[in-house]
């Protein structure tokens, strides 16, 4: 309340002083011929336009600092937008699991469950932040890794191979997860036999690097411009401008992303 009453007399007293700037405007214009002789009055004048000239820069100054604010404040928005984006294929496929594997297999299904929760707590809470520790977001891809290990009836050759320093770097939460998503998705997924999902994940010298590669069905169209890519390309555009390297490339059957993040 007395925060309010503060600004209130803040934009009063502004607006007085506008005023008053004003009125001494219209006086010196009026009775320029009047005073015009008079001693001091040139330097009266002078001061009135440097306090013109101070108020305007001001102006300027707030208005500038408003729309850095606003152009931040869309940033942070547009962000928490696309992470929220983030996962859904993934977590409504292990749901339809969960529900086929209840009955079949309790102890397996209640395994799922817990890890799915941890994922989904990860998800919602961590995700929200501006910045997490890197082991935190390993853990959170090798909970990936292990909840589809058990979901599928199949062999699938993963390895994730991780190169880090004593620091614990922190980074943007969710970004990694799509690329490992995507793997899965377009590779793992479609594939009968012979899947891989190969992950090499370095931390040194305030670097971060992420190097995945997998294969996939050939006669599959892989799309390099999805939205999860998408969604990617444009969080790094707005976290990492200019701090970031990330490309994809695919020849016949294997597709290769890499990422390095300066921090």
């Amino acid at each position: 309340m007395k925060l309010n009453m503060s600004n209130r007399k803040k934009k009063s007293i502004t607006r007085l002083y506008k005023i008053a700037l004003v009125i001494i405007g219209l006086f010196i214009v009026i009775f320029n011929d009047t005073f015009g002789q008079l001693e001091g009055f040139v330097e009266f004048v002078a001061l009135y336009f440097i306090l013109v000239f101070i108020t305007i820069a001001h102006w300027l100054f707030k208005q500038i600092k408003s729309l850095i604010r606003l152009k931040n404040e869309k940033a942070k928005t547009e962000l928490l937008h696309l992470k929220s984006q983030v996962n859904p294929h993934f977590f409504f496929n292990m749901l339809n699991n969960l529900y086929g594997l209840v009955d079949k297999d309790s102890k397996k299904a209640q395994e799922l469950i817990l890890k799915l929760s941890d994922m989904m707590r990860y998800s919602i809470y961590e995700g929200d932040k501006e910045t997490v520790l890197l082991s935190e977001e390993i853990r959170y891809l090798q909970n990936y890794i292990e909840l589809h290990k058990m979901r599928y009836h199949k062999t699938i050759d993963v390895q994730l191979q991780i190169e880090t320093n004593d620091n614990d770097y922190e980074i943007m939460p969710l970004l990694f997860i799509i690329l490992l998503e995507n793997a899965f998705k377009h590779g793992a997924e479609n594939l009968r036999e012979n899947a891989f999902v190969h992950i090499h994940l370095t931390a040194h010298n305030n670097e971060v690097k992420f190097e995945i590669e997998n294969n996939f069905d050939a006669s599959e169209d892989i799309s390099e411009t999805g939205i999860g890519l998408n969604n990617l390309r444009r969080r790094l555009e707005l976290a990492y401008s200019k701090k970031h390297y990330f490309e994809v490339s695919k020849m016949d059957s294997i597709y290769k992303a890499k990422l390095s993040i300066s921090l």
